[in-house]
C-alpha cells in the first residue's frame, strides 16, 4: 500500500519521504515504486526522462530526522492498533505543528488510533484502495475532532493525485468496508450450507464485479481477511457470520495468491484454477459451526445467489447512511463502484437497490433471518423505507453534515 500511494504521489509532483523499518524494507519498497513507473514506461504511458525525474523526488528513510519539515504524513503500516499508536505518538514529537497526520487504516477507528495522540484535530483517514496508484477512489475520514481545514485540505490532494475523494465519517470500516464485509460473509454462509463456491464467484462476476468474493479473498490474502473480519466481528457481533474456513486453510499453509494456494490454484502466470482440495476444509468447517448441508441451497438460482450475497451489503449501506457516516446515497454509490468494483452501470449499491424497492429487499431478508438468523436481519432504516414504499436514496431528514 505504501508504495501504491507513493506512486501516485510522485506521479502528481510530490516529493515524498518513504520511511520504512530497515534497510531490506526500504530497498523492496522502492523497488515497487521502480517497477510501477517502469510499467507506465514499457505501455509508453511516461518517457525514460520523464521517469527520472518521477522517481527523483522519491527519498528512502530509515528514521523520522527529515519529517521536520514535512506538510503531511501517510501511515500505511498493518493493521496492528498498539503500533499504529506508537507511531502517531512518535509523528506527534518529530513533525511540524500544521502537519496533517493521516492513517490508511481499512477499518481500525480513528479515535483509537489517535489515542495516545494529543493533536487530535489534525487526525484523519485517508484511505486508498488497493492497488493505490490505480484505484480511483479516496476515502477521507473525519473524526468529530478533525478540523475542517485538514479536510478540505486532504480533498485538494486527492484532486491533484488524480482521485476521487468522498469524506465519510468514523466507525469501525468506514464506508466502503463496512458496507462490504457481509459481502463475503454471506459467502460463507452459503458454502456451509451447501452452495458451490466456484458458482458463486461466476453468478457474481457475471453480474458485473471484477470477481467473486472467493477469489477477492484469494487476492487480498488470509492474513488480511482475518484482521479485517475480527474489527467486524469484535464490533457487530450480533449480525457478523463467523465462518472457520479461512483459519482451516491457513493451517494447511494456504494464504491465497501469495502462496499460490487459496480457494483456487494459481500458476506462474497467476491463472486461477478450481482446487477440488478445498471441499474437505468447508466440510471441517461445517462440523465446527454445526451447520447442516440444506439441500435448497445445492439448487440455488445465480439470481438468488446475487440478492444472498448483495443485500447484506444493501442493509448494512442503509445504516451507514441512517448514522450519517455518508451524507448522501450518491456517495455510497460512487464508493462501491470505485473502492469495490460494483458494476458502474448498474449505478451504484444504493441506485442499484431502489431499481428492485425497498419493499422486495425488506420482505426477502426477512424471510431469509427467520430461517438462517440475525446475520440477515433488515435495520430499522431498511424497514421503515419499506413501510413507507420509500426509496432508499432519499435524503436523511435529521443526517446533519458534521462538516
Amino acid at each position: 500500500m505504501g508504495s501504491g500511494i507513493a506512486t501516485a504521489l510522485i506521479l502528481s509532483n510530490y516529493p515524498v519521504i518513504l520511511k520504512e523499518v530497515n534497510e531490506k524494507f526500504l530497498e523492496a519498497g522502492i523497488g515497487r515504486v521502480r517497477a510501477n513507473l517502469q510499467s507506465r514506461v514499457k505501455k509508453g504511458k511516461m518517457t525514460q526522462e520523464k521517469f527520472e525525474k518521477t522517481i527523483s523526488l522519491l527519498t528512502g528513510v530509515l528514521d523520522y530526522e527529515s519529517f521536520k519539515d514535512v506538510d503531511m504524513v501517510i501511515e500505511a503500516i498493518i493493521e496492528n492498533v498498539s503500533l499504529k499508536q506508537q507511531i502517531f505518538a512518535d509523528l506527534e514529537k518529530y513533525c511540524p505543528p500544521h502537519c496533517i497526520l493521516a492513517s490508511n487504516t481499512s477499518t481500525i477507528d480513528l479515535n483509537l488510533i489517535g489515542e495516545r495522540t494529543y493533536s487530535k484535530d489534525r487526525i484523519v483517514g485517508a484511505h486508498f484502495f488497493s492497488p493505490a496508484h490505480v484505484m480511483p477512489l479516496l476515502e477521507i475520514v473525519r473524526t468529530n475532532q478533525t478540523s475542517p481545514q485538514v479536510i478540505v485540505d486532504l480533498l485538494d490532494i486527492g484532486k491533484k493525485i488524480k482521485k476521487t475523494p468522498i469524506v465519510v465519517g468514523n466507525c469501525t470500516g468506514f464506508a466502503v468496508n463496512r458496507m462490504f464485509f457481509p459481502y463475503t460473509q454471506a459467502a460463507f454462509l452459503l458454502v456451509e450450507r451447501g452452495t458451490d463456491l466456484y458458482l458463486i464467484d461466476r453468478a457474481i462476476t457475471k453480474f458485473g464485479m471484477p470477481m467473486g468474493p472467493f477469489r477477492l479473498a484469494d487476492l487480498v490474502g488470509f492474513g488480511v481477511a482475518i484482521a479485517t473480519g475480527m474489527q467486524f466481528i469484535e464490533n457487530f457481533p450480533e449480525r457478523t457470520y463467523k465462518s472457520m474456513i479461512i483459519p482451516i486453510m491457513q493451517e494447511d499453509k494456504r494464504a491465497g495468491e501469495t502462496t499460490r494456494k487459496g480457494f483456487y490454484l494459481y500458476d506462474e502466470r497467476r491463472k486461477a484454477s478450481p482446487d477440488p482440495e478445498v471441499k474437505k476444509f468447508i466440510e471441517k468447517a461445517r462440523s465446527m459451526s454445526g451447520v447442516a448441508i440444506d439441500p435448497k441451497f445445492a439448487k440455488l438460482s445465480e439470481k438468488d445467489i446475487v440478492e444472498m450475497i448483495f443485500f447484506p451489503v444493501v442493509n448494512e449501506a442503509c445504516r451507514v447512511f441512517a448514522e450519517g457516516i455518508a451524507v448522501k446515497a450518491a456517495d455510497l454509490d460512487i464508493a462501491s463502484v470505485m473502492g469495490m468494483g460494483f458494476p458502474p452501470y448498474r449505478g451504484g449499491i444504493m441506485f442499484w437497490a431502489d431499481s428492485l424497492g425497498s419493499k422486495y429487499i425488506y420482505s426477502r431478508l426477512e424471510e431469509w433471518s427467520s430461517l438462517y438468523g440475525e446475520f440477515f436481519k433488515p435495520c430499522a432504516f431498511l424497514a421503515e423505507r419499506a413501510g413507507k414504499g420509500a426509496t432508499l436514496s432519499a435524503p436523511v431528514e435529521e443526517a446533519k453534515s458534521k462538516l
